[in-house]
């Protein structure tokens, strides 16, 4: 049953959207935007404008995401796996995302040590110090594995609190580890692997436009990031020479074959394939007999 219009003069719906601030913040734009929706920061204004009257903007940091949403102060909105579990906030995931500025391997948190320590297990932090800004999943990871140690909060410069002697190790998040390294550390274990997540507030969910608007935007998201692999290959083929063409064509399902208009002799193949793909695909279609080969970026792609 569709949902029923708003009364003449009742108030639109709305859907309140979180925006994570902070490293973020740039990345969430440019992936909204290509999926669709401008959204325009402001000066010194924590509400940003978006090109969706259904839609009202807020920016939040990323630690505080999930205890905004799961009270209800904002429907829906994007942080780390890492900070919504922190929180313990009560809510649903609407969809993982991998994106970020830099690259699209998400990161982890892992336990550091100096080098000569004689940590080498969780089971060996028993009695220790512990640094870090996950301090509740830190806690419940600990005692998940048997282990009473002690758990600081961290402002910052992690780290350095391990090579100063200040705790016996930290909880920190890293891509590659290559920070860690330099400082003269070493990596003991992971503790957590994170990556963005689309949440959204349980009675938001059980509103029938807000449910269908959340889910939307989830379906646009994951949209825009699965066409940044793939591009589209149109190319012109002779008829003769078509099987030696397709046979090494990739493809979601299979290409698209059509007749050139009053040139029976030629047919037009299109198909999506890699991104990667075709500096190495490029050479062998052109081998093959194709010509005029062409190559689209896509914008987005809903399989």
């Amino acid at each position: 049953m569709r949902d029923a219009k708003p009364k003449k003069g009742a108030a639109k719906p709305c859907l309140k959207l979180g925006i994570p601030k902070g490293s973020l913040e740039a990345a969430t734009r440019e992936l909204f935007a290509q999926a669709g929706w401008n959204i325009t920061p402001h000066s010194r204004n924590y509400f940003p404008s978006i090109d969706d009257d259904e839609i009202s903007c807020a920016l939040v940091r990323a630690q505080e995401m999930g205890m905004h949403i799961g009270g209800g102060a904002i429907d829906a909105g994007l942080s780390g796996r890492d900070w919504i579990e922190e929180s313990g906030a009560d809510v649903a995931v609407v969809s993982e995302l991998v994106y970020s500025k830099a690259s699209d391997r998400p990161c982890r948190w892992v336990l550091v040590v100096a080098q000569d320590s004689p940590v080498n297990k969780i089971e060996d932090l028993q009695g220790k110090r512990i640094a870090t800004e996950l301090v509740g999943f830190t806690r419940r990871f600990l005692r998940e594995h048997g282990v009473d140690a002690q758990v600081d909060f961290s402002w910052g410069a992690t780290e350095a609190k391990v090579v100063a002697g200040l705790a016996d190790a930290a909880v920190e998040i890293t891509e590659t580890g290559g920070t860690i390294r330099a400082h003269g550390l070493r990596i003991v274990c992971d503790l957590l692997h994170t990556h963005t997540l689309l949440v959204a507030n349980q009675d938001a969910l059980k509103d029938p436009w807000k449910k269908r608007k959340i889910e939307n935007i989830a379906l646009m998201l994951e949209s825009a990031l699965a066409a940044r692999d793939k591009v589209l290959l149109k190319m012109n083929v002779p008829e003769a020479r078509l099987g030696e063409v397709v046979k090494g064509l990739p493809s979601l399902h299979a290409p698209t074959i059509s007749k050139l208009h009053g040139n029976g002799a030629w047919l037009a193949v299109e198909t999506v394939v890699d991104r990667r793909a075709v500096r190495d695909l490029l050479p062998v279609l052109k081998a093959a007999g194709a010509e005029g080969i062409l190559e689209f970026a896509l914008r987005t792609m809903a399989a």
